[in-house]
């Protein structure tokens, strides 16, 4: 009897999940959101210092499909801390910049709470190359508020990109709401 009730109240949350997501994107159509990522990787990833990490990304979950798509852009910079004790204030390449794009098409889409979680194989480039870590398992949680209901975005990679990115989740922002909202 108690197995029956848990596996109702489960399906009930993914239906409220695909209720809302649906009624906020006119009747099932996709809803789509963008946002920034800003964070810094931990110091365990590179013991000389951390990395600044920025950019865009931007999701679309596909209606009542439980599927979902995401992307994003970032640059990756030494931090000022690795500058001021080990680079060269004078020389920005110095700080090893580079980019990369990670693509996320088909991932699964979860109920968590104060929002929901994507989860699949991310494929990364380094600087436009095949990333030597890629494809790698990622998950994104975005949750919000009674306000904002999706404010927050969080990227955690597993191993092999973790050992570049860190296992901390990156933080970042949401700027565009399901119901076409700006928050800027």
């Amino acid at each position: 009897m108690k197995n029956k009730v848990l596996r109702w109240l489960a399906s009930a949350m993914m239906l409220t999940l695909a209720a809302n997501i649906g009624a906020q994107g006119q009747n099932s159509r996709d809803v789509h959101l963008s946002g920034l990522i800003n964070d810094y990787s931990p110091k365990t990833v590179n013991p000389v210092g951390t990395w600044e990490i920025r950019g865009e990304w931007s999701m679309a979950v596909r209606g009542n499909s439980g599927k979902a798509d995401f992307s994003a852009t970032l640059t990756m910079v030494r931090s000022d801390y690795w500058v001021i004790t080990l680079g060269d204030p004078d020389d920005p390449q110095a700080r090893t910049p580079h980019t990369h794009h990670i693509d996320l098409s088909n991932g699964d889409v979860s109920v968590i709470d104060h929002g929901f979680r994507v989860t699949g194989m991310a494929t990364i480039t380094a600087s436009g190359n095949p990333a030597g870590f890629s494809p790698s398992m990622l998950t994104i949680d975005v949750t919000g508020g009674t306000s904002v209901p999706y404010s927050n975005i969080k990227l955690t990679f597993d191993s092999p990109a973790s050992g570049h990115f860190g296992i901390q989740p990156l933080d970042g922002v949401v700027r565009r709401s399901p119901n076409g909202d700006n928050h800027q």
